[in-house]
């Protein structure tokens, strides 16, 4: 099965470096990865508008008739399900990928009064927005991977969505995520699934 390439997507205050080890152990094994950093990432910018810096920066990268796999953790999630549900996306990611995502808002973006952070609350109007219509992402092979133990998504099972399949592991730290090995694994092995509806709703290791 050929392997599609990888479009990362950071989180707030992070830079496409912060996948290093993660994109290094995937080119490893064949995958092309590519990222861009997102400007600006402290939570100044609308989600809605890095969504677009995204889709320009997947036009410019990607020939358009190459379908693609996306990885987004935390705020990157969200800015990769909007490109996905809002700008066209689904008609060319095969494979969506999320990590530590506040699908359902995080009680930590009350900490900060920028655009970004608001709309990452719990019912704010962008995620009510992205979550009236989640199931569309049954079109495509969306994975969300998931820690109980997180401090920075609160609470911590707001990375869970009613759709595809959600994989919990017990990484103690928000930033971990992107750097254990566990997620690094379970990033490859959806990666690779056949293009079906992930069957597994809730799965835990």
């Amino acid at each position: 099965m050929p392997l599609n390439p990888v479009i990362f997507v950071h989180g707030i205050t992070d830079t496409f470096a912060l996948f290093d080890p993660m994109t290094q152990y995937l080119e490893r094994s064949g995958w092309q990865t590519y990222g861009l950093d997102l400007i600006p990432a402290n939570g100044d910018s609308h989600l809605d508008l890095l969504a677009k810096q995204l889709a320009a920066y997947i036009e410019a990268t990607i020939p358009a008739d190459q379908q693609i796999d996306l990885v987004g953790f935390s705020m990157g999630g969200l800015v990769s399900r909007y490109y996905v549900q809002r700008l066209g996306g689904i008609s060319r990611v095969q494979r969506f990928i999320t990590i530590s995502t506040p699908h359902n808002g995080t009680l930590a973006a009350y900490l900060s009064q920028r655009p970004g952070c608001i709309q990452m609350r719990p019912n704010s109007s962008f995620l009510r927005d992205l979550n009236q219509d989640v199931q569309m992402l049954d079109r495509i092979n969306f994975t969300s991977i998931w820690t109980p133990l997180d401090g920075i998504i609160v609470p911590a099972n707001s990375s869970v969505l009613p759709v595809g399949e959600a994989i919990q592991i017990k990484v103690p730290l928000h930033a971990w995520m992107v750097t254990d090995p566990r997620s690094m694994t379970l990033v490859a092995e959806a990666l690779r699934k056949p293009l079906e509806k992930a069957s597994s709703p809730l799965t835990t290791y």
